[in-house]
């Protein structure tokens, strides 16, 4: 993986950053501690990986923003890809993969390969890199503060940690599989063979079945023959019946047919009576028609009248509502002239009493003159005072303002102080209770500590109750296969109770000695089951009585412990009380001091001294003034006294004009009265209305209109109504009466042809009647042959179901038989299997592939290693990696330990690595850092292109840092891109290309490539 653009948006310490890395070979990352140096390479890794140093995601957002985004890009196998990772803070992260599809160098086009979730894309990014996080930050990252890691750690601990760089671990989890599978297929050997000592004991009864199925055929065979005998005789019963059985539904048919037509003949003589009766109506009718036309011709005339008078009533009404109209509009209009009238009398009263109001204010104009030279008098002394008051009111109005204030001030003081006061009072309070909270935290503490041993106990009574309910598990399953046992037995002791039994183990009939041989052996066998099946009960229902036990004194654990939560925050709000006491002790004596200078203030007046000096000044110029403000009052009240007659003076030149208008409208209002009286009189007999009304009168009195006469001839026409209902059914009979004749003809001749059926009917009857006689009933015999037939078909299915069941136990047998086989095929590949997967669990084992794996890897280790730690020490130190050493005994020949000891060896001999000096320490980590870092890359199948030291040099003397960046240089050429991060001036002069890094507080981390 060689790196070509990194571009940074809020991570970590960095708001914007941009880095080029094409061109760069061995570049130094430098500038001072915290500046964000590892955070640069941080991001590299967060973007590829999504991993951090950081506690959650969100931390590793710049503080004050909300969104972090990096952009990486880089070049694996010949390929350019990129990666985007990005995170809105208190959400999930997004991330986007691509692919270069053209390399140009303005600008590289990309392809999308990002899939739908971000677990489906990460796996993607790793396949493509074939490296994981674990792999770079073991090998490309050589992070601050690991390189001593593997050092220090203890001889025995070292394969650990060489196993887990190497990713070994893998092969754990594969010999834990094998253990697992082995024991499954050895659990399976142990099931398999009690399957087969179980179907060998039940294909013991196979010749028994065998002659069992031969009698029950017989048996079967007999029954048959009989049934078939008992089948014909009831096929000939049931053929007699048959024909009885037709004969009795053709005699209930023509019985029920001579019913019908019994009916029939009854409805077609009614209907014969209705026809002939209806016949004779409408002759009767058709008898009267004379007169019938009479009567309806004098109704005709009675209509005419009666329509002449409704004619005349019609012209009579419209006229009398004409005339009531005319009267009514000649009412209204006298009344509007009357209303006018009354109107301009009311305002001629009116207007003589304006006058005499008007003529009463003219008689005040003396007493109004006096009082207006007072209004004036007053109005001087007015407009003197008013000027003082201009001058006053600045004094007046800022006095108003200081007395405010001054009493503001103390409101506040004495505010403060109650304020003040509560605080002591309560602070002593909380001082008097210390004591108590002490105390309370020493018992709640008990408390806490009796609940902890309460929950080991309770750990201790829940894995006690896992051992009991094993337990009982492993005696159900004991028990299940003794009552499957001992059914077996049953079903043996069962069988030998048949008469000529076999052996239930030889198949070979039994004499009487045998027999009972036999049958003791299972009773024995039997008994003992039985015994063993309740010795298990037994031990179910202790079990069950102790797991009660366990489960009511767990719940009561449980129902102790359900307060400890609120115990803890007890102890926490107490504890912090107890904290807060000496910070309230001080904090009371400085009250203290603020109370006795606010009392003080308030005293002596110092909370609005310079309030109260001005405020004298301020008395001194309105006394220097003469302003009296009472003064002022009265001066303004005697305005307001005499005020009066400036009005009264405007409501008497205002009379004035009002009296000579009221004298000019007089004259005009009179002559309007009396046209209006004139008006009146005429229009009572000489108007258009009168003379209309005239004439409606005379109209009416032509009309002639007699409502007695009309009364009469309605009355004679309603009463002759009738002859018009009589003419409707006169001409209705004359139409009916043809087709009523012809009706009474057709119903008389249905009539006798329907008595003819009637007799044919009766003469079928007594046939049939007659051969039902000659025909006896075989009901009975019918049933009791079926009774016969059934009983004997019930047996036949009791034998056949015996039959079926023998021979499904046979067929059973067979199977059992094949299934014997097959377990025996069975457990040979279980124990083939068994045998593979034990051999595999101590092949993947720590003393199997993966010591022969260490082994064979630490030859390469210790010649990378010695190879770039011959660069940095010019050849004085050497390291040697032992893998086994002599143990601690007095034998002649010791057993040889596995171990991992780390020999170094320099010019004076080997001696630990703990006696060397920090820069001889720093070189040894480093090598063997960078030689496993090598390592885990061949294995993962890619090179290591790049090279991340994030190491401390600060160890090095001027000697060592020369060798180690000398080392550095020679090791240069088997890497794209090494990256060394340090503070050191010797190392950033050491290297050309230089990637400073800076941070304020104001734009966070800025890089500089120099």
């Amino acid at each position: 993986m060689i790196p070509l653009q990194l571009n940074l948006k809020n991570f970590l310490s960095y708001r914007e950053a941009s880095l080029d890395f094409r061109g760069l070979h061995t570049a130094c990352i430098c500038g001072p501690n915290g500046a964000g140096k590892s955070s640069l390479l941080e991001a590299i890794a967060w973007s590829i990986w999504g991993n951090s140093r950081a506690g959650t995601d969100d931390d590793i957002i710049h503080t004050g923003t909300t969104e972090v985004c990096v952009d990486f890009t880089f070049q694996c196998d010949e390929q350019i890809l990129r990666v985007r990772r990005s995170r809105q803070r208190g959400q999930t992260s997004t991330l986007e993969f691509q692919i270069a599809t053209s390399e140009d160098e303005l600008q590289v086009q990309f392809r999308s390969l990002t899939e739908r979730s971000l677990r489906a894309t990460q796996q993607k990014i790793i396949q493509h890199i074939k490296i994981d996080y674990e792999t770079f930050v073991n090998s490309a990252y050589l992070r601050q503060g690991r390189a001593d890691e593997f050092m220090l750690k203890r001889p025995s601990e070292r394969k650990q940690v060489l196993a887990s760089l190497l990713r070994l671990d893998e092969y754990d989890r594969l010999a834990e599989a094998a253990k697992e599978r082995s024991r499954d297929y050895k659990a399976q050997i142990q099931l398999l063979q009690q399957n087969q000592q179980s179907l060998e004991t039940q294909l013991e009864q196979r010749e028994e079945t065998l002659e069992a199925i031969a009698t029950v055929e017989r048996e079967i065979l007999q029954q048959q023959q009989a049934q078939a005998t008992d089948q014909d005789q009831l096929q000939q019963y049931k053929v007699s019946n048959h024909q009885r059985h037709t004969w009795q539904q053709q005699l209930s048919w023509l019985q029920s047919n001579l019913d019908q037509l019994t009916r029939e003949c009854q409805r077609i003589e009614q209907e014969q009576k209705h026809s002939q009766q209806r016949q004779q109506e409408l002759e009767e009718l058709l008898g009267q028609e004379a007169e019938i036309h009479q009567k309806y011709s004098e109704f005709e005339q009675l209509q005419a009248q009666e329509q002449v008078l409704s004619d005349k009533l019609h012209a009579y009404q419209e006229a009398q509502k004409e005339r009531s109209q005319l009267q009514e509009q000649l009412t209204n209009y006298l009344s509007d002239l009357k209303s006018q009238q009354q109107q301009i009398k009311a305002q001629l009263e009116a207007l003589e009493q304006q006058k005499k109001e008007l003529q009463n204010t003219l008689g005040q104009g003396a007493e109004v003159a006096a009082a207006m030279t007072e209004l004036e008098a007053a109005r001087t002394r007015l407009a003197s005072l008013d000027q003082l008051q201009t001058k006053a009111i600045p004094l007046i109005h800022r006095r108003q303002i200081i007395q405010t204030e001054v009493v503001s001030r103390r409101a506040h003081t004495e505010a403060r102080l109650a304020e003040i006061v509560s605080q002591i009072n309560r602070l002593q309070v909380q001082q008097q209770t210390a004591v108590q909270v002490q105390q309370a935290v020493q018992q709640v503490s008990l408390q806490i500590e009796d609940l902890e041993k309460k929950r080991i106990y309770q750990q201790r009574v829940r894995e006690k109750g896992l051992e009991r309910r094993n337990f009982m598990e492993r005696l159900q399953a004991q028990l299940r296969d003794r009552e499957v046992q001992l059914a077996d037995i049953e079903q043996k002791l069962r069988l030998l109770q048949v008469p000529d039994a076999i052996c239930p183990l030889c198949d070979r009939p039994l004499d009487e000695h045998h027999w009972d041989l036999v049958a003791e052996k299972h009773q024995a066998q039997q008994q003992e089951f039985r015994n063993h099946i309740w010795v298990l009960r037994e031990q179910l229902a202790v079990s069950e009585r102790e797991i009660q036990l366990l489960r009511d004194e767990y719940g009561k654990l449980n129902r102790e412990l359900a307060g400890s939560d609120n115990l803890q925050k007890q102890w926490g709000g107490l504890q912090a009380q107890l904290n807060m006491t000496a910070t309230e002790r001080e904090r009371l004596q400085k009250i203290d001091r603020e109370k006795a200078a606010l009392e003080r203030s308030l005293k002596t007046g110092e909370f609005a001294g310079d309030l109260y000096t001005e405020l004298q000044q301020i008395e001194r110029a309105l006394q220097e003034l003469h302003y009296d403000e009472k003064n002022h009052a009265l001066a303004r009240s005697d305005v307001e006294r005499w005020r009066w007659a400036e009005i009264k003076l405007a409501q008497i030149r205002d009379a004035e004009k009002r009296l000579q208008s009221l004298k000019n409208r007089e004259p005009e209002l009179v002559e309007k009265l009396e046209n209006i009286s004139n008006l009146i009189e005429r229009e009572k007999t000489e108007s258009f209305l009168h003379q209309k009304l005239v004439k409606l009168e005379q109209k009416i009195e032509q009309i002639g209109y007699d409502f007695a006469e009309h009364k009469a001839i309605s009355a004679a026409r309603n009463k002759a109504q009738v002859w018009l209902t009589r003419k409707e059914q006169l001409r209705q009979a004359q139409q009916d009466y043809p087709q009523v004749s012809s009706r009474v003809k057709e119903v008389t001749k249905r009539l006798l042809e329907r008595l003819q059926d009637q007799e044919k009917l009766r003469q079928q009857i007594d046939l049939i009647q007659e051969k039902l006689k000659e025909c006896p009933d075989q009901t009975v015999a019918i049933k009791n042959l079926e009774q016969q037939i059934a009983q004997r078909r019930h047996q036949l299915d009791l034998a056949l179901a015996k039959l079926g069941q023998l021979q499904q136990q046979q067929k059973h047998l067979e199977d059992l038989s094949q299934q014997k086989h097959l377990i025996k095929h069975q457990i040979k590949e279980a124990k083939n299997q068994y045998r593979v997967y034990n051999e595999l669990a101590i092949a993947f084992s720590k003393k199997g592939i993966q010591a022969l794996m260490i082994e064979n890897i630490l030859p390469q280790l210790e010649a990378e290693t010695n190879k770039i730690l011959s660069r940095l020490t010019g050849n004085q130190l050497h390291v040697q990696f032992v893998t086994q050493k002599a143990g601690r005994s007095n034998k002649k020949d010791p057993k040889l330990i596995d171990t991992l000891d780390i020999v170094i060896a320099d010019a004076r001999g080997t001696r630990p690595y703990e006696t060397y000096s920090g820069g001889e320490a720093f070189r040894i980590n480093f090598a063997i850092r960078l030689a496993l870092a090598q390592l885990l890359c061949t294995r993962q199948g890619t090179r290591l292109q790049m090279l991340i030291v994030d190491e401390g040099f600060g160890t090095q003397d001027r000697q060592g840092c020369d060798r180690l960046i000398a080392a550095i240089n020679a090791i240069a050429p088997d890497f794209a891109t090494i990256l060394i991060v340090t503070h050191m001036p010797q190392f950033k002069e050491a290297f050309q290309a230089r990637i400073e890094i800076s941070k304020t507080a104001e734009t966070g981390s800025q890089l500089l490539l120099a």
